[in-house]
């Protein structure tokens, strides 16, 4: 493979959805004036009123429109192309983030909600880090991979504000599983340097096993635990939106509003377990700058990865298309030229 493409702002690509719409106006205005010309003479009478009259050119035009239209959106979207592929050594740890995605997750008792304010932080962590590669998980009633190990950090972000708490079916908070399933995420059984992040409120996680022997267990086996508390002890109701709008509040079986808490013994009691550390996400700068500073006191190992290097814009290709054409254009007009009548380039010579 000689290299490959990168688009870089694929949201212009929308604009791309105007071309149908441009040829239905074009041709319907086409149609309407041929209905016209038609009103006022007949073709014959009408050839000798208007001997110049393009039928093609105007067909010509609105091609042009959109194939300018088509040009300036590839323009915008900017590819980009690599040229070579090369191998990176990066020096880093493997981190793993383990999401709580349940239900409690919606409390708006820390601002916008518990899940944004986790999306946020993480988003903020990878912002931060250099050679370290990144997984993540997402956890409810069960835990299940969201994103495998990779050194792709744009990668990660996309799949992070992917998460949603509709995204499992059973509820609760099975950190249990999402450590199980974190061990699966470290492939070199002689690393020693993985982390597992637990971003959580820790409520209603799982019982049915002892969590501090499962966390224990984890650090046996290399695997330090961080966990970050989101939320407030005070706690806050559980909204129940339809279209962003507050519809109502969770209520339990006896009709009385759920207050869900955040719940810092349990998080506290994992990450002591797995010799790793509480952090409390109330404020996102001040727990990103614990976290970094944790990893960055914690030994390195090196690995490989291949990725292709040398990107270079090729937008200017499809803007220098767009502005041919928007000279063609603006030159071409509708009525016939003498010099092309001459030429009959266009073969509208009348017999």
């Amino acid at each position: 493979m000689n290299g490959i493409y990168f688009l870089d702002e694929k949201i212009y690509f929308w604009l791309l959805a105007l071309v149908p719409l441009l040829i239905i106006v074009g041709i319907a205005n086409l149609w309407w004036k041929k209905r016209t010309q038609k009103k006022f003479a007949d073709s014959e009478l009408f050839k000798r009123l208007a001997p110049n009259n393009s039928t093609f050119k105007p067909i010509l035009k609105l091609v042009f429109v959109c194939l300018i239209l088509v040009f300036l959106a590839i323009a915008l979207v900017n590819p980009k192309m690599g040229n070579k592929m090369e191998t990176v050594k990066r020096e880093g740890v493997d981190l793993v983030f383990g999401i709580d995605v349940s239900k409690s997750m919606l409390a708006e008792d820390i601002a916008p909600n518990r899940l944004a304010k986790s999306q946020q932080l993480v988003s903020q962590i990878i912002n931060n880090l250099t050679g370290d590669r990144i997984g993540i998980i997402a956890y409810a009633g069960s835990a299940f991979p969201q994103l495998p190990i990779t050194t792709d950090y744009a990668s990660g972000k996309m799949f992070l504000q992917a998460l949603n708490t509709d995204m499992v079916s059973s509820q609760g908070t099975a950190i249990s599983e999402a450590i199980d399933l974190a061990k699966t995420y470290y492939n070199d059984a002689e690393q020693t340097n993985r982390v597992l992040v637990l971003v959580s409120d820790g409520e209603g996680h799982d019982d049915s096993g002892d969590i501090a022997d499962i966390a224990e267990e984890a650090a046996k086996e290399g695997i330090r635990i961080i966990t970050i508390g989101v939320g407030t002890e005070k706690g806050g109701p559980i909204p129940l939106k339809r279209n962003g709008i507050i519809q109502s509040y969770k209520k339990d079986s006896s009709g009385e509003t759920v207050i869900t808490r955040l719940h810092p013994e349990t998080l506290k009691e994992i990450s002591a377990q797995a010799k790793g550390e509480y952090i409390d996400g109330t404020n996102t700068k001040q727990a990103v700058d614990t976290l970094i500073g944790l990893l960055k006191n914690m030994e390195k190992k090196e690995f490989e990865s291949k990725q292709y290097a040398d990107f270079e814009d090729r937008f200017q290709w499809f803007l220098g298309a767009a502005l041919l054409l928007l000279l063609l254009d603006i030159f071409v007009l509708e009525r016939r030229t003498l010099w092309v009548k001459k030429l009959d380039l266009f073969k509208e010579k009348t017999t």
